[in-house]
């Protein structure tokens, strides 16, 4: 999926800041550095074979930074994936092997691919892995050469580290040499990149400073960080599989339509703060959709549109169609343009049941509805058939006679009963 960029002079600053995306910077001297073109990087461990809202979030940043001219950097870490960043933590992360690390890196390169343009020929986006240059370290001299350059002191006074030791469940050498090496990635990318800032979630402030003081000690260079507000669920929970509440950029982890509800359902006081954050509407047309919801608040006219531009972006046109054609099936309209698989996935937590062709095919809607376990007694199939209750495929069974024929069994492999308003129940021929 291409990622249309178009450059936008304006001070990314003050564009980032309109819409909420900064939580600090550590010099307010970066308001004038970035009047200029810079390189500015962000981290993604690669936990999971696909990132998540949470992530979108410094995604989204990235992005803003590359329409306004700057050069952006997306760092898979291939090696701190291997360690586990405790930041947000209260328990240590289970540690993955070489081979899924690299699963993931394969699937959150692909998930960038969305929302950066790394063919732009004024401003490519640039995919690098800080296991290319951290796995050439002996642990020797990566005690010598980096090591050497922080002070335990400073490093005990990082909240996240400060905060699991004060917790039961401690940290590890492990987790607490973490900050080094994401300190060296900032050093790496400034001698090779000319990268001078970073940016990260708020939780990701003590790693970003500990990587300014590497490059100011070992370089004498000025670089700068920036924080970005972490986006919390309504239980005020951060988005993160670990929480168990992550909703995936990736369809075989979180569906289209999953997707999409899931931002229908924002809240209506959280509807224009994530406006802000997850589309590129303007903040005019953000400011109309925030009157709409004193004037017409029943319409929700905000979450379908927040809902429809951070579908289109994740999932594309195709993502998005499938999403709102799912939308409208669950509320009994027609099932035309959907193939079995985008139904298999609308339909992915509905009650199912498997029959072999000739049951189906050539049966009467009413021994079907009783085969797959939807009513349990031809009885009760009757009587639900003579109220108007029965469907089949969204289609009201109109009588006793009604038979299930080939076009009714979707690419030949699903049929779609319905009870009443919402009870459905899928035939996997």
């Amino acid at each position: 999926m291409g990622c249309l960029l178009f450059f936008i002079m304006e001070n990314i600053i003050t564009v980032l800041t309109s819409r909420g995306l900064v939580e600090d910077i550590t010099n307010p001297n970066l308001n004038d550095v970035v009047n200029e073109p810079i390189t500015v990087y962000a981290g993604f461990d690669p936990t999971a074979d696909s990132l998540q809202v949470g992530n979108l979030v410094t995604v989204m940043a990235l992005a803003h930074f590359q329409r306004c001219g700057h050069k952006v950097i997306a760092l898979a870490g291939g090696a701190t994936g291997m360690i586990g960043d405790p930041s947000g933590k209260s328990d240590e992360r289970v540690l993955l092997d070489q081979e899924q690390i690299e699963v993931n890196v394969t699937g959150i390169k692909e998930n960038l691919s969305r929302f950066l343009d790394f063919e732009n020929e004024t401003a490519p986006a640039l995919i690098v892995n800080n296991y290319d240059w951290l796995q050439k370290f002996s642990f020797i001299d990566f005690l010598r050469d980096v090591g050497k350059s922080f002070r335990v002191g400073s490093m005990l006074g990082k909240e996240s580290v400060r905060a699991r030791l004060e917790s039961d469940a401690g940290m590890s050498f492990t987790e607490f040499s973490y900050q080094l090496l994401q300190a060296y990635d900032f050093l790496h990318l400034y001698d090779a990149e000319k990268c001078v800032l970073q940016i990260g979630g708020s939780d990701q402030w003590g790693n970003i400073t500990a990587g300014i003081d590497l490059v100011h000690k070992r370089r004498g260079g000025q670089t700068y960080g920036l924080s970005i507000p972490l986006v919390l669920d309504s239980s005020g929970q951060k988005f993160g599989k670990s929480a168990g509440n992550a909703v995936f950029l990736t369809a075989s982890k979180t569906s289209v339509y999953d997707f999409y509800q899931f931002f229908i359902r924002t809240a209506d006081d959280k509807v224009v703060e994530l406006l802000k954050i997850f589309t590129f509407l303007s903040l005019d047309d953000i400011a109309e959709l925030e009157q709409s919801l004193k004037t017409a608040p029943e319409q929700r006219a905000a979450q379908k549109k927040l809902a429809e531009e951070v579908t289109l972006l994740v999932h594309g046109e195709n993502g998005l169609r499938i999403a709102k054609s799912a939308t409208d099936v669950l509320f009994g309209k027609s099932m035309e343009g959907l193939c079995a698989e985008d139904l298999l996935e609308v339909f992915a937590d509905v009650t199912s049941t498997e029959l072999q062709s000739e049951e189906v095919e050539g049966a009467t809607a009413l021994d079907l509805a009783v085969a797959a376990g939807l009513c349990k007694s031809k009885g009760q199939a009757r009587r639900l058939i003579e109220s108007g209750g029965l469907y089949v495929n969204n289609n009201r069974v109109p009588n006793l006679e009604r038979v299930i024929e080939a076009d009714d069994i979707i690419d030949s492999k699903l049929v779609v009963l319905r009870s009443g308003k919402r009870n459905f129940h899928l035939v996997k021929v």
